[in-house]
């Protein structure tokens, strides 16, 4: 792998400018996603279902969206406007990114940058991050809180060769039902290594980093370490950013009407070994392939593949064969006898109206036709289904937004016969937050009323299936489905019920250039039989945000 890396690098010494991705948000990228649904036009620039998109694709896409004249229209869709010029200034050139006053004559000379650096062969870009908050549990006797301090870095040199860092130290007490959620699988969502905080915390660091490089004018790699989100959805069923970041090797093309992602990632297959021993690996190889039909309709198809060179079971040696990039791998599953855990299906977008968009997921991970007619709950017929709408500037109101989705993952979904085959990454799901065997319907209301505030009502109501001790109904991924309780009669959300309804409403103000205050209130019903999982959560929350996208715990 590390041979294929420096070959491509020496390759790159012609490749032409190249750019960086914008950081992973599910706010900065709903505005881009909202403006392309108030076209009525798929995106010839930007491919929405491959997330993170990349700084200049984005100015350039905003940029032929303004010429329409037609896009742009409120206050806020016009300071959205301004936002994007001014976040990727290298790329767009806005004087508006120019500040008026800067800090000590030397600082924030740009309105984004704390310091920078812009010359033909060398461009940088250096801002602190800072995320400081406090607020109340009804379940805690103690304040939450969470203090994340830490450095922003991206550029180019020559603009070919791109690069990216982000390092955070963090303390987090944290809301008890997640702090169970650590109790149970020892380990804090989102995030990898961590340690103990004054006995009721946690103590964790933080550290993304790539660099970035153009083979030809459609072809860019990158390669580093961090997160990918694939779909249009709230909730991705085929790869999602619940994990921790990983090291991973991307190639994508984009040519004409088609865009084909191959990418490459290593990942902990667990994440308790004792003895500090080092955590055992897997790898997942993963090709996404999607093409525009029209001017409104994207079809995409996907294939991954979670592997070991090493488990309980087998003990082998890397296969070289996942490397291809255009192979299909359940071809090289059969002839190798191989016993990895390959996945596929499909997603679509179509933006049937002006200010409509419906979208949707296919995943299967084992199925048998004559099986799903039988209509029998055979356990291996294992697979996930999205389905939403987004509704922009819903009932003639500017900047208001609606989004529903439905989510229905079946039993055992996403399992393999050991961790070393189930699709997770350091003990957390790669998909949906809450693994398998469970239904879920999500409602987003966002609403800009003002052009530096956003509020925001997120519902989900939740019907999922767990386990009592040494029980495997197949929520928990991590089990191995050979422990399974039944051939047949398996249906969504069997075993221990669990029904979890959750409102979280959220203000967000923006006092500077990605600087804000955020209010948030979140009731949380959850209900079972089983312990653990039965109590009622109120929580509000004051913080102040600085170059950082929101933490959420949405399970």
């Amino acid at each position: 792998m590390r041979l294929v890396f420096f070959i491509l690098l020496i390759v790159n010494t012609i490749a032409n400018a190249q750019s960086t991705n914008a950081p992973l948000n599910s706010d900065y990228y709903h505005w881009l996603d909202r403006y392309e649904i108030k076209s009525g036009k798929i995106s010839p620039e930007v491919f929405t279902t491959i997330k993170p998109y990349k700084r200049d694709a984005i100015i350039r896409y905003v940029d032929t969206l303004n010429a329409s004249g037609d896009i742009f229209t409120s206050r806020s869709d016009q300071y959205n406007l301004e936002f994007f010029h001014n976040d990727s200034w290298e790329w767009s050139r806005a004087e508006s990114s120019n500040s008026k006053k800067p800090f000590l004559k030397r600082l924030y000379k740009k309105k984004p940058d704390f310091t920078y650096v812009d010359v033909p062969e060398f461009d940088i870009h250096v801002n602190p991050v800072l995320y400081v908050g406090a607020g109340k549990d009804n379940n805690r006797d103690e304040l939450i809180t969470i203090n994340t301090r830490g450095a922003e870095i991206r550029g180019m040199i020559d603009r070919k060769i791109g690069f990216y860092t982000f390092v955070g130290e963090n303390q987090a007490v944290l809301p008890q039902y997640v702090a169970d959620e650590v109790t149970r699988n020892r380990v804090v969502p989102h995030e990898g290594f961590w340690k103990t905080f004054k006995d009721t915390g946690v103590d964790f660091f933080e550290a993304r980093a790539y660099i970035d490089f153009n083979l030809t004018r459609h072809i860019y790699m990158q390669f580093g370490n961090d997160r990918t989100f694939i779909g249009n959805g709230y909730r991705s069923l085929i790869f999602s950013d619940y994990s921790p970041p990983n090291l991973f090797l991307r190639s994508n093309v984009k040519v004409w009407k088609l865009n084909y992602l191959f990418q490459l990632n290593r990942m902990a297959a667990d994440a308790r070994t004792g003895g500090g021993r080092r955590y055992p690996e897997k790898f997942a190889a993963f090709h996404h392939a999607s093409v525009n039909i029209g001017k409104k309709l994207n079809l995409g198809v996907f294939e991954s593949v979670v592997f070991s060179p090493k488990d309980s079971v087998n003990s082998n040696t890397f296969d070289f064969s996942y490397l291809n990039p255009v192979i299909f791998y359940r071809a090289i599953e059969q002839q190798f006898g191989s016993s990895d855990n390959a996945l596929l299906g499909a997603d679509i977008k179509w933006n049937a109206f002006k200010n409509v968009s419906f979208y949707g997921q296919l995943v299967l991970d084992e199925f048998l036709l004559k099986e799903i007619m039988a209509g029998d709950g055979w356990w291996a017929n294992k697979y996930a289904v999205q389905s939403g709408i987004k509704y922009i500037d819903a009932f003639g109101v500017s900047n208001l937004d609606i989004q529903a989705e439905v989510n229905r993952v079946r039993p055992y979904t996403y399992s393999h016969y050991s961790q070393y085959g189930s699709y997770s990454n350091y003990r957390q799901a790669l998909a949906h937050p809450l693994g398998a065997n469970f239904s879920e319907l999500v409602g987003i209301v966002r609403y800009q009323p003002l052009p530096k505030l956003n509020l925001t009502v997120k519902a989900f109501y939740i019907k999922s299936g767990r386990d009592n001790a040494n029980e495997n109904w197949g929520g928990d991924i991590l089990l191995g489905y050979q422990a399974r309780q039944q051939e047949y009669g398996n249906t969504t959300g069997q075993g221990v019920s669990n029904t979890i309804a959750t409102v979280d409403f959220n203000a967000s103000y923006m006092l500077k250039h990605n600087l804000f205050i955020d209010a948030r209130q979140l009731v949380r019903r959850s209900r079972s039989d089983l312990s653990g999982y039965n109590y009622n959560t109120t929580l509000t929350s004051l913080a102040l945000r600085w170059n950082i996208a929101q933490r959420s715990y949405d399970f």
